[in-house]
């Protein structure tokens, strides 16, 4: 198959043992040398692999460095109990942690953004690398959507709510912390961000949002 961002090629199929030697040595250099400890040299090296090989599916060291996330990146869910701020709560805690093992890639400090600004600008640098990676927010928002369509029906969430809006009132905060602030991106942040956007949101007879704090 085509690698992230990279067009289908006609030909002799792709051998997909290379694609894993490539990516897990990649994988282990952005772990213990952060975006600057990924040297694409290093990794044909490592894995064997002639240099041109590498370029023709990954063209830069940006798209190797997401084709590299997007294999390994920690799915976040969006579970369904019934309970609406519980079930926020483990998303926002999914997200932060998903986005944690980014930050923490190569660093020391936890506190600098690291891997998840690099990211976040290759992103922004190659559009193909944006399609990509919008494609991940493209389906969490998915099953967030259909999550606050139920709540709708059956939690008390008010109809007027705008749920796109109510999805970046949860998510945003924690993307600031992670590439702005550095601070913590906890459990006991996350279910005090959700209880304070859960009381805007929910009906007056349903305002009473339990403490998602064990």
């Amino acid at each position: 198959m085509p690698g992230e961002g990279e067009p289908a090629r006609r030909g002799r199929p792709r051998d997909t043992a290379v694609d894993q030697r490539v990516l897990d040595v990649a994988w282990d250099l952005l772990l213990t040398g952060g975006y600057a400890g990924l040297n694409v040299d290093e990794v044909a090296e490592q894995a064997a692999v002639a240099k041109t090989t590498l370029y023709r599916r990954w063209p830069t060291k940006d798209h190797l460095a997401v084709a590299v996330v997007t294999r390994t990146i920690r799915p976040v869910t969006v579970p369904d109990t019934g309970d609406l701020c519980h079930d926020l709560t483990e998303y926002a805690v999914g997200l932060a942690e998903s986005l944690d093992t980014y930050r923490m890639a190569g660093r020391a400090d936890g506190v600098s953004a690291g891997l998840a600004a690099e990211l976040v600008a290759a992103a922004a640098r190659h559009p193909d690398l944006g399609d990509v990676v919008r494609g991940v927010h493209t389906r969490r928002r998915a099953m967030l959507l259909a999550r606050l369509e139920r709540a709708t029906e059956r939690e008390g969430l008010r109809p007027d709510v705008d749920h796109t809006m109510l999805i970046d009132q949860v998510s945003g905060p924690i993307y600031y912390r992670v590439l702005i602030t550095g601070a913590p991106t906890d459990r006991d942040y996350a279910g005090r961000l959700v209880s304070a956007v859960l009381q805007g949101a929910l009906a007056p007879a349903a305002k009473a949002v339990p403490d998602p704090s064990p």
